[in-house]
């Protein structure tokens, strides 16, 4: 049994070089067998998804693999493989990522959030729904990690300062009452001694009192409320460390750039049906996702207020004047507010950046009107993208200084010397330090895959075999999707889930003629439904490793925030968003694939 023992953590401590080497052995029967473009492009993906699920190799490495796989096996040119890394959709990323950046680097994204906290106070219910409300934002224009890792320590000092208040407070109560209860507790003893006096023997009565001093010893009434006060801040650091991951993770897909499947869905759309007129674009994809997004992130707080605060909307949200616990707490985040000093003339500049490259995302092609791109730029194609914009504006992080010039230099550098140079708002070491290039890799190896379902016929071949689907109600369908990619991108990346699952849900669309939108929206929000394991997302664990949570207490709280998200995406995809994505008929593009641009140019 040792022995054994022995080899089994052998072979789990070298697993990822087993499944390296064995899984292509074990799938090489399949292009060997079916000889034909699909049945080897196949065997790419399902190595491709193997490979992503298992993690054995970074996920970036593994987004080369089309890079290889597809010249050798015939299926692709390499040159024509190696162009679909760094498409229009990567630009827009990238855009966003360097608005990001720069957000953080100064600190703005704090300075927001605790304005908006003091404001919002400190009572539990409006405190949870104050981080909600903030990390909800903030994660629609910075990554989700970095909003949770910035406020969850916010969130804890503030929890930290109203336990210690509350208690400082239920000892003062404590001890006006051990005063006031003095000649009390002497008519007690004196009683107790006149029942010894009288030498009673009767067991029950030796029982009952016995148990009357104890239930007024003063020590076990301290300990009890100690207790207490303990359990009540336990589950209250509990709800609020959800909140804050949730609300980033739920954030996230209400704009185009907010998280990586957004992107991808973008990108799938343009390489899969050219020609769509840019049916998603930041404007399109904020009108249906925004609301969304707030219908979500109201249900959450409701059903996390249930699971942890009740709904003792008194005790909740608080009535009349505040206390001094409230006061002090009030005073921990106006600390933190004061520590970032006065707004400085770099917070101003990038400010000011990201509010022209959002109203500029929005103006571009609102669609009810024509936009300033349409008029200027695109009336014979379709030239200026919302990745053009997001390239502009963030190049002016490198040109606008984060100083006013001044004459006396400034300030001194890491060896001391003066600095004549006037610094600007990023410079390239800073971008480059907090740039997830793997990203960028990700999302091209997803245009590879679809590109090489294409060429091949594999996505031809899907969709012959799923339009027996056609049967099926297509809300029906939708939802049963969500669940699908919902339930599946809790134990994979939210990024190889949707790489994964679009092309197939694009053939099956065209299989069974529905509109594209009306399956693959679902399953793109749905991939950043992964709330149920602490290792689902990096906000999960950030906030796993904070909250004094338990797996249970994700699985509890994330189970039904599944089914929230899912039913939530699916009402907007049946209400607003098939007025506004005209989902009754199918669009003119179609039946336009990659393949007919490319033969027909």
């Amino acid at each position: 049994m040792k022995i054994i023992g022995k080899l089994l953590k052998w072979l789990w401590y070298h697993r990822n070089y087993i499944i390296i080497v064995v899984t292509p052995l074990l799938l090489l029967p399949l292009p060997l067998i079916i000889p034909t473009p699909q049945a080897r492009c196949g065997y790419a993906i399902i190595l491709m998804a193997v490979y992503w699920c298992t993690e054995c190799m970074p996920l970036a490495v593994t987004a080369l693999l089309p890079v290889i796989l597809f010249p050798m096996m015939g299926i692709m040119k390499a040159g024509e493989v190696s162009i679909e890394y760094l498409k229009d959709s990567n630009m827009l990323f990238i855009g966003g990522l360097l608005v990001a950046i720069a957000v953080e680097k100064w600190n703005l994204h704090k300075r927001i959030a605790l304005r908006v906290l003091l404001l919002v106070g400190v009572r539990p219910a409006l405190l949870m729904m104050g981080f909600m409300f903030v990390s909800a934002f903030l994660s629609m224009w910075i990554s989700n990690t970095a909003t949770t890792a910035m406020m969850l320590p916010i969130s804890q000092a503030v929890l930290e300062q109203l336990e210690v208040t509350e208690a400082r407070a239920d000892e003062r109560d404590f001890q006006a009452a051990a005063e006031d209860n003095q000649a009390f507790e002497l008519e007690i003893s004196q009683t107790k001694q006149e029942n010894k006096d009288e030498k009673q023997t009767d067991t029950k009565d030796q029982l009952e009192d016995t148990v009357y001093e104890n239930e007024w010893s003063p020590e076990s009434l301290q300990e009890s409320k100690r207790k207490a006060l303990e359990e009540k801040y336990d589950l209250l650091t509990k709800g609020m460390s959800l909140s804050v991951c949730y609300s980033a993770s739920i954030g996230g897909t209400a704009t185009l750039t907010g998280t990586t499947p957004n992107i991808i869905l973008k990108g799938q759309m343009d390489k899969l049906f050219p020609g769509n007129g840019d049916v998603i674009n930041f404007a399109s994809w904020f009108g249906f996702a925004f609301p969304n997004m707030v219908l979500m992130l109201v249900l959450t707080f409701i059903w996390l207020q249930f699971m942890f605060l009740g709904f003792n909307l008194k005790l909740s949200f608080g009535c009349g004047g505040k206390s001094d616990r409230d006061k002090e707490a009030y005073m921990v985040m106006r600390q933190e507010y004061n520590k970032l000093g006065c707004m400085k003339f770099a917070e101003w500049a990038v400010l000011t950046i990201f509010v022209l490259l959002v109203a500029l995302w929005f103006t571009r092609e609102p669609g009810f009107i024509d936009g300033w791109a349409t008029v200027l730029f695109n009336q014979k194609g379709d030239f200026v993208s919302d990745g053009t914009v997001a390239i502009l504006m963030s190049m002016l992080f490198f040109i606008v200084p984060s100083r006013m010039p001044t004459c006396r230099g400034y300030g001194e550098d890491d060896a001391g010397k003066r600095v004549n140079t006037l610094p600007t708002l990023l410079n390239w070491d800073v971008v480059h330090e907090r740039m997830p290039w793997n990203i960028i890799l990700l999302l091209g190896g997803g245009f590879a895959l679809a590109a090489g379902s294409e060429v091949s016929g594999l996505s031809k071949w899907l969709g012959e075999s799923l339009a027996p689907l056609e049967k099926i109600p297509p809300f029906a369908i939708a939802i049963l999707l969500s669940l699908l990619v919902a339930t599946f991108t809790e134990c994979s990346s939210n990024t190889a889930t949707t790489t994964l699952f679009l092309p197939i849900l694009a053939s099956m669309a065209r299989a069974i003629k529905i509109h594209p939108l009306y399956v693959m929206i679902p399953c793109t929000v749905a991939a950043s439904l992964a709330f149920m394991l602490p290792v689902a997302t990096p906000p999960n664990a950030i906030a796993f490793s904070f909250g004094k949570l338990k797996v249970i207490d994700m699985v509890k709280a994330g189970f039904m925030l599944n089914i929230i998200g899912i039913l939530t995406v699916n009402l907007g995809i049946n209400t607003w968003g098939y007025t506004m994505f005209d989902m009754g008929n199918l669009p003119h593009w179609f039946n336009i694939t990659a393949n007919a641009t490319h033969s027909n140019p």
